[in-house]
Parts: C-alpha cells; structure tokens; sequence
C-alpha cells in the first residue's frame, strides 16, 4: 500500500498507529503534525534540534510510515497546527529572565493572538462544515470542559442553550460526572474540550462517549491530542501564546464560530427558540 500523499491522509495514518509508535516517534510524529510550516523550511537537523529528537528518527519515522526516506514525507506538509507548550513554571521562568519592554511584549502577544486566529479557518473549513451539520440533526448533545477549559464550554453551552433544546454541560460537582455519564445513550452527541495539558477528566469523558456509541467531537489544539485520537469530528485552534499559560483566545473564537455557524444552520426554529430566550431573560429581569 503507497504511504499518505495527502496532509489530512497523513494525519489519519499517523492517529491510527500513534499509541503504538514509540515514544521518540510519538514526539516527532506529533511536532512534525504541529508545525508544518517549520517541516516545509528547515532542514532535518534543525527540524529534529527543535522536536528534541535524532536526525536519524525522522528518518526512520518516515519509513515506518511507509515513505522511502524523509525528503518524500516532508513534501506532504501543507499546515499549521499546534504543539504541546512547556510547563508552566518553565514558562514563566523564561520570562522572568528574558523580560521584554511593555511595548514589546503587547506587540507580541497581539501578534500572536493574530496569527492564532488567522490559522482558525484553514485548519477548520471543511471540518466545522461536517461538524455542524452532525450537529444540527443530534438529538442531545453534552459539553465537557475541565480545569482551564472549563469556562470555554460552559460558553459554547450558554450560547446554544439560548436557540438549542437538550444541550447541557458535564461537571464533576459533587463527585456526580459519574453518573452523567452512565445516562450517555448511543445517539448523544458529546462535545469534549482540552488542550496540553489534557485532563484526565476529558480523557475519561471522550472514551465514556466511545465506549457508549456517542459520536464525538474534539475541540483541541492538535490532531494527535488523545482526545482527538477518539474524535469523530476534530475542531482545532492554536494555543501558543507569550505568556506562561496557554492562550485561548483562538479557543474561544472558533466557539463562538461554531455556535455562529449552528444557529445559522438550525433555520428558522433557532431563531425561534433564540427569541424566545431573549424575551424571558427580559422578562426575569436578567439585564439592566
């Protein structure tokens, strides 16, 4: 069988035999995923210098994926996505020692930000169009986001519960995520939401749905996360940021796109159902 000769073939290929690589090929197989764009322009040495791996486990990546040597693999990167971030305290170390002016460091994070958006749409296009068109036919969809993604998918929650019946957030409150979870049924859609760090919360999520014939879909920062590894759909934004935190601000964009783009797509109901919303928060006096 001829390797992948495609980005989205090669990245298949790569998630079905992931947790079997080893563990130097798992670190170049996921930096080289992450930065395409890195792949395109230097050189295998450099390349491998930044994925912290050998010139020489490129090399034998690419023919344990099948391709005759390295030069034929990089040819078939054509995107931009994102890597797993240092720790945080390293992070953070970093900029204490490398401090920049007030300026500087605005331009940068600004930049950044940018740029992080910017890549939302052709990491996304044809995915989010098969996303939401799962979407607007699922019948009860549950959101899940722990620690730091938390507050993104309680808002991707508020914002469809206002046009969308049967839309409602996992939590662990109490202990009780548990037993969410025992009442999944095979024709739920559940909506998981992490990046590096992953929790082990989401992970327990993504392969409860799997396990239970949930269809998933992954919002992440890679397409080898491990929860994307399970995905039936993958929505991907990037979280690098100057900061000794992960950023999502793209995050948060492709949510409110996402929810955008299902409310567009749900008709005339949703907009029913979104003035319906609207006129009872009025009425309860939930605005000034």
């Amino acid at each position: 069988m001829p390797p992948p000769a495609t980005p989205d073939a090669l990245i298949q290929h790569i998630q079905s035999l992931y947790n079997q690589l080893s563990p130097q090929f798992q670190r170049a197989a996921r930096y080289l995923i992450d930065h395409p764009a890195q792949v395109s322009t230097l050189s295998a040495r450099k390349l491998a210098l930044q994925a912290e791996v050998q010139p020489a486990t490129l090399v034998r990546l690419a023919q344990h994926l099948g391709y005759p040597g390295w030069e034929t693999l990089k040819a078939v990167f054509t995107r931009d996505l994102q890597h797993n971030p240092n720790s945080y305290t390293a992070r953070a170390q970093s900029l204490l020692e490398r401090p920049d002016p007030g300026e500087a460091s605005w331009h940068t994070a600004s930049t950044q930000q940018a740029r992080n958006i910017a890549s939302l749409e052709s990491a996304n296009h044809q995915a989010m169009q098969r996303a939401v068109a799962h979407l607007v036919k699922a019948k009860r969809i549950a959101i899940a986001g722990f620690r730091s993604s938390y507050p993104p998918a309680f808002s991707l929650c508020y914002l469809c519960g206002l046009f969308r019946p049967n839309v409602h957030l996992l939590h662990n409150t109490g202990g009780t995520m548990s037993l969410d979870l025992h009442h999944l049924q095979p024709e739920d859609t559940v909506i998981v939401i992490s990046y590096a760090p992953y929790s082990r919360e989401i992970l327990a999520v993504a392969k409860t749905a799997r396990q239970r014939g949930c269809t998933l879909l992954a919002l992440c920062d890679s397409q080898v996360a491990p929860i994307a590894l399970l995905a039936d759909h993958i929505l991907i934004a990037s979280v690098q940021g100057p900061s000794f935190f992960p950023s999502t601000v793209a995050l948060q964009s492709l949510i409110e796109m996402l929810a955008q783009q299902w409310l567009v797509h749900s008709g005339g109901s949703a907009i029913t159902a979104l003035s319906q919303a609207e006129a009872q928060l009025h009425a309860t006096g939930a605005y000034l």
